[in-house]
């Protein structure tokens, strides 16, 4: 049979969600309210299907999402998600169909850049994608941390923790999520939807019976909410009925190192709770050296997180800030045909001019490795040692990696 590889119609979303949850082994019919609910604000001209004797065997969806760049500007990127192909259908070019339609879009769209989460390396680099932001997860053995427990759940500098609910972090969640996306270079956009989904107020999935969390807050000494955790805990308890509990954090947003460190000693400070995993962090976060011991926090994970590939070179250049003043020619190689060419990028610490030029090239590197370099996170000197990039005037990667690198690592809070 011929495979028809197109947008979807509103009669076949609920049978482009069962081929999702195919893909992803999450086998189940969607609900009636699941269906509606995802679909509500989904834009179907952007969620593709292929289909044999109409039947959809593999998915593909964007939609627009505004990514925070270096400085604090954010991009309107093409945020891909809930790509897959149904095993009896793989090799056969649905991917790479469907992914060609997208860019191809987003670009007419004037999107200067396109995100997802890889599920797996090595699919998405041969798309012009790059890992532009990575994730840690540690997890805390609490009886080691080092913590008075008469002191450990006490905040200091007059702030303090309470306890809030779901409606409660729908009102204030947006907010704090906004003030940290106003500088945290990764974060992209959390909708009414998001909030909904993740306090229980609208389905998040055709696989997960939702389970309420345990909410807090951290209010400085004026009343104002700078941060928020969510977590849950398991129910685990030793053969001498000693507690062998583990708090796992399912969201943490703090605006300063204060509410940072108090909201870590609370869920430390937890009876029972002599686990605790941090959830998705920047790798370079604060957490380990916030506890007296840091060998007590153990890094379980460190991966990629946020891909990146640009679309429009000179707009996504322009719309950060750069380390110091400095002028480079990269040479942009993109073999699809959407981002290539020579650009001068005349850089500053308030922002940028970059335009196209016929000037020698300083750094010539693949659309993948500029990605990889947008938000702060890679080093140039890295790139070039690996064969990935190519210093082409002496000096060129050390310019750059003082242009493009920042003080501390980018972070994307948020799976999509």
């Amino acid at each position: 049979m011929s495979l028809d590889v197109r947008a979807i119609t509103p009669s076949e979303t609920a049978d482009w969600m069962r081929a999702v949850g195919t893909g992803f082994l999450t086998a189940g019919t969607p609900s009636e309210e699941l269906v509606a609910d995802r679909f509500a604000d989904a834009d179907l001209s952007r969620t593709q299907g292929a289909f044999e004797d109409g039947r959809c065997v593999a998915t593909f969806r964007s939609f627009a999402q505004e990514l925070t760049v270096v400085g604090g500007a954010t991009v309107t990127a093409d945020a891909i998600s809930g790509v897959t192909v149904t095993p009896t259908h793989r090799r056969r070019g649905l991917l790479s169909r469907m992914m060609a339609t997208d860019l191809a879009a987003a670009k007419e769209r004037g999107e200067p850049v396109a995100s997802l989460i890889a599920a797996e390396y090595p699919i998405y680099g041969r798309y012009g994608f790059g890992p532009a932001a990575w994730a840690s997860v540690w997890e805390i053995s609490v009886n080691r941390a080092g913590l008075d427990p008469r002191r450990s759940g006490q905040p200091v500098g007059g702030g303090r923790v309470e306890m809030v609910d779901g409606a409660d972090v729908r009102k204030l969640g947006p907010e704090v999520h906004g003030a940290l996306a106003a500088r945290q270079p990764g974060v992209v956009t959390r909708g009414e939807r998001w909030w909904r989904q993740r306090t229980g107020a609208a389905p998040s999935s055709a696989h997960e019976k939702w389970t309420e969390p345990f909410y807090v807050v951290h209010r400085a000494a004026d009343g104002t909410v700078d941060g928020l955790m969510v977590y849950s805990a398991d129910d685990k308890w030793g053969d001498a009925k000693q507690p062998l509990n583990t708090a796992s954090v399912r969201d943490m947003i703090a605006l300063n190192p204060a509410a940072e460190r108090a909201l870590w000693h609370y869920l430390c400070s937890i009876d029972w709770i002599t686990a605790v995993r941090s959830g998705y962090r920047a790798p370079d976060d604060l957490l380990p050296l916030l506890l007296p011991d840091p060998r007590a926090a153990r890094l379980i994970t460190n991966a990629d997180w946020l891909w990146l590939r640009m679309l429009d070179v000179p707009r996504a250049l322009e719309a950060r800030t750069y380390g110091v003043e400095a002028s480079l020619v990269l040479e942009v190689r993109d073999d699809a045909g959407l981002a290539g060419g020579r650009f001068l990028l005349d850089a500053s610490t308030s922002g940028a001019r970059c335009v196209p030029t016929t000037r020698s090239a300083d750094l010539a590197l693949g659309v993948g490795e500029l990605a990889m370099l947008y938000l702060g996170d890679e080093s140039v000197r890295r790139l070039v040692d690996l064969g990935r990039a190519e210093e082409l005037r002496a000096g060129a990667a050390t310019t750059a990696d003082a242009v493009f690198r920042t003080g501390r690592r980018p972070w994307c809070p948020d799976v999509f």
